[in-house]
């Protein structure tokens, strides 16, 4: 059984050279520890590692942990900033370089594209691009989209369309609407908290907006086990029980849905994993590392994941992602 990770970045310079140059609210600058860090509103949110921008590395360290496929996807800010051209031209970027990679790399590399999703039609041509000419074998998202929620109906298009083609997306946090308010700066918090709370709310609202019901196709992948979401699914439950507003949209309880959820291992604690295989099922739980993230693990999330009973585990190695990507 092939280990396969799902959550796992590249960038590239011509990207980040990119964002230096039209990030707008995004700024690149050292944090503490001397590192480099891309910021918003003056919050750190994501801190840039060597390993991202060398495949060669990707290829030893991915050599050593035992994982045999990584599909690699864009981490954020991804390209929800500049002109409409500009957060154009960084799609395509990055999933042309991907692509590259993915050709050089036959039996190690597969990717998720990344999409221009504030700007629809441009959003639109560019999945058909990266699907039907690169081979990109699904889609990355963030929780929010500069601000606006995955559920707004600017998005709807591109949703159904990704819907049609039945394709996998991950839903991964960046610095969530409010940085400057919710206090996060100190600390790097939006790391540690902020990206949960990003990923929890996004797939909250998702759930309670019948967002499945209206794409019963699309397999969504949410980031670092779900955020806090298998931790609060009964809560989510009783509200859907006795709030008439949580059930406005849906006929099933929340937790019914979080069993057409896929989540990841990048958990930190075996029995934080149990719990998510627990709520979401043996068949919806996909392993994942964040390499080569600063907190990103390929092994000891491995680890975690073969400490699961015997055909769990090989589900999660492997055969779920397999299953779900069509590798």
């Amino acid at each position: 059984m092939k280990v396969v990770d799902v959550h796992t970045h590249m960038l590239n310079e011509a990207w980040l050279r990119l964002l230096k140059r039209h990030g707008g609210r995004y700024k690149v600058k050292k944090v503490k520890g001397g590192q480099t860090g891309i910021h918003r509103n003056g919050a750190p949110f994501m801190t840039l590692t060597p390993g991202m921008f060398d495949y060669e590395a990707r290829i030893r360290a991915m050599d050593e942990a035992g994982v045999d496929i990584a599909i690699v996807t864009l981490t954020s800010p991804n390209v929800y900033w500049g002109s409409a051209k500009i957060s154009l031209f960084a799609s395509k970027l990055i999933n042309d370089d991907m692509a590259a990679q993915q050709k050089r790399y036959p039996q190690r590399i597969r990717f998720m594209c990344s999409l221009p999703w504030q700007h629809a039609k441009l959003a639109l041509a560019e999945l058909k691009r990266a699907c039907d000419e690169l081979g990109a074998v699904g889609v990355m998202v963030l929780a929010n989209i500069d601000g606006a929620s995955l559920t707004d109906k600017m998005f709807s298009s591109i949703w159904r369309e990704i819907d049609r083609r039945g394709l996998p997306v991950l839903v991964h946090p960046t610095a969530p609407p409010g940085t400057k308010e919710l206090d996060v700066a100190s600390y790097n918090l939006i790391a540690s908290v902020g990206f949960m709370f990003d990923t929890s709310l996004a797939v909250s609202r998702m759930i309670f907006d019948g967002f499945f019901d209206r794409h019963p196709n699309l397999k969504l992948i949410a980031a670092h086990g779900g955020g806090a979401l298998p931790y609060l699914v009964g809560r989510l439950d009783i509200c859907w029980e006795n709030i008439p507003a949580a059930r406005a949209k849906t006929a099933e309880p929340p937790r019914n849905y979080m069993r057409r959820i896929w989540v990841d291992s990048v958990v930190f604690r075996q029995d934080v994993l149990d719990m998510c295989v627990s709520v979401c099922g043996a068949d919806n739980v996909l392993y994942g590392s964040d390499y080569p993230h600063t907190i990103g693990d390929m092994p000891g999330c491995l680890s975690r994941v073969d400490a699961l009973p015997a055909q769990t585990r090989d589900k999660v190695r492997g055969a779920n992602a397999q299953r779900i990507f069509r590798l």
